[in-house]
């Protein structure tokens, strides 16, 4: 596990787009990192708030690569 401090800019992912990837996708935003959900329905709520989205199966490794 990488134990690295984010700093702003950089990308975190976010399996799941409900309310609390919503939640998480905002908390981010105010410390200046992006973020890209990964969400198997479509339109999540936190793709409202998130830089990327990406809707697929979470089995499928081809779309989380």
């Amino acid at each position: 596990m990488k134990t690295d401090a984010l700093v702003p800019g950089q990308t975190i992912g976010i399996l799941g787009g409900g309310q609390l990837g919503r939640m998480i996708a905002m908390s981010a935003a105010r410390l200046g990192l992006r973020t890209h959900v990964f969400e198997p329905g479509a339109m999540p709520p936190a793709g409202e708030v998130a830089g990327m989205t990406t809707t697929a199966e979470y089995r499928d490794r081809e779309a989380l690569a």
